[in-house]
């Protein structure tokens, strides 16, 4: 989603030093000691997954609404950061995207004939509160309303993101997510949603994936905000965790039955070596990029992610935040891409380890390896760290050029997603026959849509859109993975 899923292909370097490093670079083969075991074959025709199982895809409201000035709604930060020139590749805007703000209908009726059963979409906040606070906009609610009937028409089951990114700018002229005041505002709008909508939706994700807003947007200032500054991600990650705490009330009291987790974005580090620092390393890799939200929501305190004392008071930790970051998430989230090399790092300051992308699998279009055994790899310690929780897998995708073939413009060959979804589906089967209980998997995306710092550059959907007039159509993959949700198995 540089974008989510581009940050793991290059090195992040803030300010001189690799502070939380998660973006990946080709990893020397020297050092490809991370997979000396070799993989498990990959069992397609075996892959079988459990009756009621949700299939559906993902998108994002600023990836794919458009309309950005429309109905009321206020300016957010990303808003800001495309129309700032040299932010992002081409100077694409997501001042249209797809117009699903518009051909939401269109967009529901594929989705529908692809046989899904769920769609993860989010809200957009300045939608809502144009300034982040204050006075409801209801033209805005009112589109979420429409949106979330016409899923529910079709038979599809809605899945909310309170959060993908898109805060008010309003609130980050006031420090945005460095502000503590904020986890108090989100909680506020939260509560307007899940009263707005909670009679019709059922499963919520309060955060999209809150490691890489808040360390793109706070620490390596390649997404919006485009703040440079260790200290301030670790300020706006503690009140990313103060906010999912306090919405998780807020929303429980206005729709005491839904289903309340946050959709994190996760890979599994495997050490470098066998040495106890890189094993070390590779755990506070754990730590601090894919459970720094879900642990501190379950326990009401911070994983070990740290060398040394943790360093709370830059984070802004006060006596008393424990019991306002916990909440006990009753689903957790998964956004899988890939996997990561990790060793120790000294140099490095408050988390000493260094991270790299290995490149042993097939290079998919923006230059990440293709490694599915990596989602069986996380899906499987996240159910057994936290005790076999429901878990849905939020987003898995991959980003390809092909496009509609020029002489048939029906058609839309991508055998190398297919492939991809194969591979990962497969492993996804393995893990809950292993003992996981996944309920759903979302492909990444619906759409070829805005891919943040990247544009347009990059598409990741099952569905060719053509940005000139918005013509959608359907790629080989997103009528295989339709077959595959009919079938609810892979033998297609």
């Amino acid at each position: 989603m540089i974008d989510r899923r581009q940050f793991l292909a290059n090195s992040l370097a803030l300010a001189g030093s690799a502070a939380f490093s998660r973006y990946a670079r080709a990893l020397p083969s020297s050092l490809e000691s991370g997979s000396a075991v070799s993989p498990p074959a990959i069992d397609v025709s075996g892959a079988r997954f459990p009756a009621n199982f949700m299939w559906g895809s993902a998108t994002a409201s600023y990836q794919v609404e458009g309309a950005w000035q429309e109905d009321g709604k206020g300016p957010s930060i990303w808003d800001t950061f495309a129309h700032t020139v040299g932010k992002v590749k081409g100077s694409d805007t997501g001042d249209v995207a797809c117009d699903s703000y518009h051909r939401y209908k269109e967009d529901i009726a594929i989705m529908k004939q692809l046989n899904l059963k769920s769609a993860r979409f989010s809200i957009g906040w300045p939608r809502i509160q144009p300034t982040g606070t204050g006075t409801v906009n209801q033209k805005g609610l009112d589109f979420y309303s429409r949106y979330v009937d016409a899923l529910l028409e079709a038979g599809i089951r809605p899945m909310c993101t309170v959060f993908h990114w898109d805060l008010p700018q309003t609130l980050e002229d006031q420090g945005g997510w460095t502000n503590r005041d904020t986890y108090k505002h989100f909680a506020d709008y939260a509560g307007i949603v899940s009263k707005a909508l909670g009679d019709r939706v059922n499963t919520w994700a309060i955060f999209n994936e809150p490691w890489v807003f808040t360390y793109l947007g706070y620490g390596s200032g390649i997404h919006a905000p485009g703040k440079k500054d260790p200290k301030l991600f670790l300020k706006a990650a503690h009140t990313v965790n103060l906010a999912q705490g306090e919405a998780f009330r807020a929303m429980k009291a206005t729709a005491p039955k839904s289903k309340l987790g946050s959709a994190f974005s996760m890979s599994p580090g495997t050490p470098a070596s066998d040495s106890e620092a890189d094993r070390a390393a590779a755990e506070r890799y754990h730590a601090i990029n894919n459970v720094f939200f879900l642990y501190t929501a379950i326990h009401g305190e911070y994983p070990k992610a740290f060398v040394g004392d943790p360093p709370y008071e830059v984070m802004g930790v006060k006596q008393g935040d424990n019991k306002i970051m916990q909440a006990p998430l009753d689903w957790i989230g998964i956004n899988y891409y890939n996997r990561h090399i990790i060793s120790a790092a000294p140099w490095v300051p408050y988390t000493q380890y260094n991270d790299v992308m290995p490149a042993e699998g097939p290079i998919t279009y923006n230059g990440w390896e293709v490694w599915p055994w990596g989602l069986y790899d996380i899906v499987t310690r996240i159910s057994k760290e936290y005790n076999r929780p429901i878990i849905e897998i939020t987003e898995n995708g991959c980003a390809y050029s092909d496009g509609p073939l020029p002489e048939n413009p029906s058609k839309a060959p991508d055998p190398r997603r297919i492939e991809f979804y194969k591979g990962h589906l497969a492993e996804l089967a393995r893990a809950i026959k292993d003992g996981a209980d996944v309920r759903g998997y979302h492909a990444w995306s619906l759409l070829d849509n805005y891919e943040w710092a990247e544009g347009y550059s990059q598409r990741f959907g099952l569905v060719y859109v053509d940005f000139r007039d918005q013509k959608r159509t359907i790629k080989d993959s997103g009528y295989w993975y339709g077959r595959v949700a009919a079938a609810n198995n892979l033998n297609v």
